[in-house]
């Protein structure tokens, strides 16, 4: 089969690779929809070499894709058929732990407390292809009424949007400033919007600011055309600021702004990676009893439930991708991805 490998650079390869066959804990995935998300711009734009990107210690080549969606084909010896059965969709958790630990026995398995044992798409082989092994116990049953493509983003960039809401205990009285308006942020517009929260949507891309209205934005703020975004938010909202704020730019500007434009007992939660921020810990924080919190990707369960609440309240996900690719375009895909200026793309193998 073909896989999609970063060469670091903004190069990639599509390879070739012999069709998986799955060990005794493991089952065979034919994808139907593999998601582009920001965070393999990392490893596509990183210096060249299997081994620098973290791909892989040993240099050997990795195929791309961590947002996996598709239906299974193939099932080891020691899975049971009251848990899966062949043909069933299926969508993908992208972390492997030991399996017994506090975490991993809760749905983090990303949080090992043995060690990670593979992340699908970056240190084991993921979704970029026609055929994926994984075990049998990072899968997530796909509702019937949930379309491929919409599970794919669950399976990361939508799935991360809701656990961040979660942490945050978003309730419908409440006002949320979201920080990015890429598929993280446009994701948490349209599910903070269905829990009831009024929205604040902030970003310096005109267009991806507009699209945030198509997913419930009741406000939008580009700081390039505010004279003081801090002091706007506060008009906004009587004077008091906003109950929370989610952060998914990794801007120093946007983060430090995050925690400044909540009320007084306001939570706000940095969901971007990498970068740094620099508040004033007294007055930013201690002083307005501000809670702030770290939310990493979502757990298994969090993944199930973030397919329930979607399909129960029929958000439609898959607007959320403007680019659907063959994987043959992946170059080009991965070009325009790299602009980071339009929607999100999904490759279907």
């Amino acid at each position: 089969m073909k896989g999609v490998v970063f060469l670091g650079d903004k190069n990639l390869e599509i390879q070739d690779f012999e069709d998986p066959t799955p060990g005794p804990n493991d089952v065979i995935i034919e994808i139907k929809a593999s998601g582009m998300c920001g965070s393999d711009l990392k490893f596509y734009r990183a210096n060249s070499g299997p081994s620098s990107l973290g791909l892989g210690g040993d240099d050997k080549p990795v195929i791309a894709g961590h947002e996996p969606c598709g239906t299974i084909v193939e099932i080891g010896s020691n899975i049971s058929k009251n848990d899966f059965r062949l043909d069933t969709p299926v969508m993908q958790h992208h972390y492997e732990g030991c399996g017994n630990c506090s975490h991993c026995s809760t749905g983090w398995q990303q949080l090992c407390i043995e060690g990670v044992k593979a992340v699908f798409g970056v240190t084991g082989h993921g979704a970029h292809a026609k055929y994926m092994k994984c075990p049998a116990s990072t899968l997530v049953t796909l509702r019937d009424d949930i379309s491929f493509v919409a599970g794919a983003a669950i399976s990361c960039g939508t799935g991360t949007a809701w656990g961040a809401l979660e942490r945050l205990n978003l309730k419908a009285s409440q006002t949320i400033a979201i920080f990015g308006m890429g598929p993280v942020g446009l994701s948490a517009v349209m599910l903070a919007n269905k829990m009831g929260s009024k929205v604040i949507a902030i970003d310096i891309n005109k267009q991806r600011l507009e699209r945030s209205l198509e997913f419930g934005a009741n406000i939008l703020i580009n700081p390039l055309e505010s004279n003081d975004l801090l002091e706007e938010i506060k008009d906004l909202t009587k004077g008091v600021g906003v109950d929370a704020t989610l952060e998914a730019s990794s801007s120093p500007e946007a983060r430090s702004l995050a925690v400044k434009c909540v009320k007084t007992w306001g939570k706000a939660c940095f969901v971007g990676e990498g970068g740094d921020v620099t508040l004033d810990v007294s007055n930013d924080l201690l002083r307005r009893q501000v809670t702030l919190i770290g939310s990493w990707t979502f757990s298994k369960h969090g993944q199930a439930e973030c397919a329930d609440f979607v399909a129960e309240k029929k958000l439609d996900v898959d607007k959320l991708f403007t680019h659907k690719w063959s994987l043959n375009q992946a170059e080009d895909a991965y070009k325009l991805f790299d602009k980071q200026s339009d929607g999100k793309g999904v490759i279907i193998p």
